[in-house]
C-alpha cells in the first residue's frame, strides 16, 4: 500500500484516545468499539484564534445574547478575498444554523402546502425539515453520468418547477453528498428557470470554504442575473472550521426587500453569542488553518481512492471537488439497500446511510474523510472486513 501522509501539525494528530473523550454527536452515538465516520464533524483541532475568542469571552462572563458586531464585515471580507464575491456587510444576517435560516425564509416567503424543489441525492434534512413546516418536497434528481459522477438535469428541474403549487427551489452549492461545484453557466441556467417560473431561490453554500484546489467555486451572489437580487444565500463557518456546535450561521440578502424579511425575524433567528464571536475569528483570523484543512482533504480524497482500489475495488468513488464527504457506490458489494448498516454491524464502522439522501441513495453510503489519513485507512479496512 502507498505511504499514508501525516496531518498538518495545526490540525492535531486525531488520535483515537483524544477523540473518544469528545461528547459530540459523532463520538457519543455509537459504542466505543465503533469508528464513527458518518455525521459531518471533522476530527481536527479547532483553530487557535477561534478557541482564543471563545476563551476570552468566557473569561469576562461575556455569555449573553448575540450582537451582530463585526460578523457582516468579517464575512464580506472573506467572501471578497476567498470566494470572489462582494456581498454588502449590512445584508449579512446571523442565524442559528443554515437549515433554521432556510426554514424561516420559506415560512416567510412561500404559502403553506406549497412545493419546494430539491435535487437528490441531497442532504437529508432537506426532506424532513420541509415536511415539518408543511411544505411539499418536489424532486428534480441529479443526472448520473457514465463515469459515476453527477450533473444537473435542467430538463428535470424545469419540469419540477412547472409543477402546480411549487413556490421555491432549494439549491445545494457545493452539493452534499457528491461534492459537486456548479459552474457559472449552470447557475445562470438555474437562475433563468427560477425567474421564468417565478419561484423563490434559496442557495445553501455552507461547504463553499471547502472547495478543492482543482475547482473554482462560483457564489450565486456573484452571478450577473436578476435572481441574484431575489435569492437568499446561506453560509456558515460551521463546516469549514468545524464549529457546528457553536451554533452560528449566516443568511445573505440580495436586496433591501429580502433583507427586511430577515431583519423582522431576528428573534426567531438568534444565534449563539459565542458562535458569532467564533465565526468572526474564523473568517478574519483563521484562513491559514482553513488552508491546511483543504490541503489535508485534498490528500485524503486521493488516499481514499487508492485504498478503495486496493481493498474494495467493487466500490464506485468519484472524488468530489468540495466538502470532506465521500459518496460511495456500494451496489456491487451485495449488501442491500443500506450498505452502511452492514458496515456498522460487521465492520464496526459507522457511515451515513445512502437512503437518507433520497431514493437515489439506495445502495450508497457517505463516508466522512475530515480526519487523519490513518483513520481513513482504518475505516476502509473495517469496511473491507464487512464484505
Amino acid at each position: 500500500m502507498d505511504h499514508i501522509p501525516a496531518t498538518s501539525h495545526v490540525l492535531g494528530d486525531c488520535s483515537l484516545d483524544e477523540l473518544s473523550q469528545r461528547k459530540s454527536h459523532k463520538w457519543r452515538t455509537y459504542p466505543p468499539d465503533v469508528l464513527p465516520a458518518f455525521v459531518a464533524e471533522m476530527d481536527f483541532t479547532v483553530a487557535e484564534p477561534i478557541s482564543a475568542a471563545v476563551r476570552a469571552a468566557l473569561a469576562i462572563g461575556d455569555t449573553g445574547y448575540p450582537h451582530l458586531g463585526e460578523l457582516g464585515e468579517a464575512f464580506a471580507s472573506f467572501a471578497v478575498s476567498r470566494l470572489g464575491w462582494a456581498p454588502r456587510a449590512d445584508w449579512v444576517f446571523a442565524v442559528p444554523d443554515v437549515m433554521t435560516g432556510i426554514v424561516e425564509v420559506l415560512l416567510a416567503t412561500t404559502p403553506h402546502g406549497s412545493g419546494v424543489v430539491i435535487s437528490p441525492p441531497v442532504y437529508g434534512p432537506f426532506f424532513f425539515r420541509l415536511g415539518f413546516i408543511g411544505r411539499r418536497v418536489v424532486e428534480a434528481p441529479l443526472r448520473r453520468c457514465e463515469d459515476g459522477s453527477y450533473d444537473l438535469d435542467l430538463a428535470a428541474l424545469d419540469s419540477a418547477l412547472a409543477d402546480p403549487g411549487v413556490s421555491a427551489y432549494l439549491l445545494c452549492s457545493p452539493h452534499n453528498p457528491i461534492g459537486k461545484v456548479w459552474t457559472r453557466d449552470q447557475l445562470q441556467a438555474i437562475a433563468d428557470l427560477c425567474q421564468r417560473h417565478d419561484v423563490v431561490l434559496l442557495v445553501d453554500e455552507i461547504h463553499a470554504p471547502l472547495v478543492m484546489p482543482d475547482a473554482k467555486f462560483v457564489p450565486f451572489g456573484s452571478v450577473d442575473h436578476p435572481m441574484a437580487e431575489r435569492a437568499y444565500v446561506f453560509s456558515s463557518a460551521s463546516k469549514g472550521w468545524n464549529i457546528a456546535g457553536l451554533k452560528c450561521g449566516i443568511a445573505v440578502a440580495g436586496s433591501d426587500q429580502s433583507a427586511a424579511v430577515l431583519a423582522e425575524r431576528w428573534e426567531a433567528l438568534l444565534c449563539s453569542h459565542l458562535g458569532l464571536l467564533g465565526s468572526v475569528a474564523a473568517f478574519s483570523e483563521s484562513v491559514p488553518w482553513l488552508d491546511a484543512v483543504v490541503a489535508q482533504i485534498d490528500e485524503n480524497r486521493a488516499l481514499l481512492g487508492r485504498l478503495l482500489r486496493e481493498q474494495l475495488p467493487e466500490v464506485g468513488y468519484v472524488p468530489g471537488s468540495a466538502t470532506f464527504l465521500a459518496w460511495l457506490d456500494c451496489r456491487d458489494l451485495g449488501l442491500g439497500d443500506d450498505p452502511a448498516a452492514a458496515f456498522l454491524d460487521r465492520g464496526k464502522v459507522a457511515l451515513s446511510p445512502g437512503p437518507d439522501f433520497g431514493n437515489q441513495g439506495t445502495g450508497f453510503a457517505r463516508l466522512n474523510i475530515g480526519t487523519s489519513p490513518e483513520l481513513i485507512a482504518e475505516a476502509v479496512r473495517r469496511m473491507a472486513v464487512s464484505v
